[in-house]
């Protein structure tokens, strides 16, 4: 089983849904760097359960702790241990599940492929997993920030058939999407957003949603061609996320309407570099960045664990009716923004160390 990404900087998760702990191994942060959980903090908050009437109720704070790789707040340069513990397990809420693998979800793969598998919440394929993904982006968030001035943020902006209108993301803050509960930034739009959510809780159902992320002032000449471009790697990183089942960047498919006069990007001279008059590129060309705000959007599925019945077969194929238990959320996006986000830190600060080696950026 993978659990590691990146190749200079990397970042091994661990721990499973209702384990002691979960959180992840950092290895290739630069030394020097002033870093205490204070820093990672703030992400994990946002990510974390129990936020509002919309999210799962299960109760936990995810307060981080930094084990090792700092010393007097500072980075060493060695490998940094980062732990969640979990306060609010309840694996006495899936014995009805053990032998019943949940529609759509990851029950039946894992248990044919492994011959086993954590039957409490998920276990790996538990949403719970990303927690160190998100301590560990909030370290390369930092980083970036301070070494380029890079910038990422991410908001709802669908959930179901509900579409928020298309947003300033020259100018969108943390602080605008986190002005909802439902974390979009066109207040109409999200109270609409807000009552379908409600309304799916209340039937014991689920619904999708897409999230937008832009990345301003990232360097000009991260990605590796050719199976490593930036698009691709970004693409991996947000499929690899629970419930994610589609990724776009710049133009994405609606570009496809398009035709080639009009989806080029014209340069034009931007102060002491060279830029593009439009961005249906998305930031980026031939698989490097180009000195353009990196925009994608992600695709998550309904939550597949819901209360309502649904007839189903258990293990051994005979027919059951099965209403699952246990503490779940209606809509995953709102809170899987900080996840993007510091999925996308992650592979930025891999591929900024990569080009920082060559002795650029």
């Amino acid at each position: 089983m993978s659990s590691t990404l990146g190749s200079l900087y990397k970042v091994s998760t661990f721990g499973e849904s209702h384990c002691k702990g979960v959180g992840a191994i950092v290895d290739g942060c630069p030394p020097g760097m002033e870093l205490t959980e204070e820093d990672i903090q703030p992400q994990l908050s946002r990510r974390r359960p129990g936020q509002s009437n919309l999210s799962t109720p299960r109760q936990e704070a995810d307060q981080v702790t930094i084990y090792s790789g700092t010393e007097f707040g500072r980075t060493l340069g060695t490998p940094i241990m980062l732990l969640v513990h979990n306060k609010d397990q309840r694996p006495q809420d899936y014995g009805e599940m053990s032998k019943i693998p949940r529609p759509s979800h990851a029950d039946f793969t894992y248990q044919l492929k492994y011959g086993t598998r954590a039957s409490s919440g998920g276990g790996r394929s538990s949403a719970r997993e990303t927690i160190g993904r998100v301590a560990a982006g909030a370290i390369a968030e930092k980083w970036l920030r301070e070494s380029y001035g890079t910038e990422i943020v991410a908001w709802v902006s669908s959930v179901g058939d509900i579409e928020a209108p298309e947003i300033d993301h020259a100018r969108i803050s943390r602080s605008d999407v986190d002005a909802t509960i439902i974390r979009c930034p066109h207040a109409e739009t999200a109270a609409k957003m807000e009552q379908r959510v409600a309304e799916v809780l209340e039937a014991k159902d689920s619904t999708g949603g897409i999230l937008t992320c832009v990345c301003r002032n990232v360097p000009i000449g991260l990605g590796e061609p050719i199976f490593d471009k930036l698009e691709a790697r970004l693409a991996q990183a947000m499929l690899s996320l629970p419930a994610t089942k589609g990724f776009d960047i710049g133009s994405g498919f609606a570009g496809t309407k398009m035709r080639g006069s009009q989806h080029n990007d014209p340069f034009v001279q931007k102060g002491q570099r060279l830029g593009t008059v439009t961005n249906h590129s998305g930031g980026v060309q031939g698989g490097i960045s180009n000195g353009e705000p990196v925009l994608f959007r992600v695709a998550f599925k309904p939550v597949a664990t819901i209360g309502m019945m649904q007839d189903t077969v258990d293990f051994e194929g005979n027919k059951v009716v099965l209403e699952a238990k246990g503490r779940h959320d209606p809509c995953v996006v709102p809170r899987a923004v900080p996840i993007v986000e510091s999925m996308a830190a992650l592979v930025l600060m891999d591929l900024a160390l990569q080009q920082r080696s060559r002795g650029h950026v």
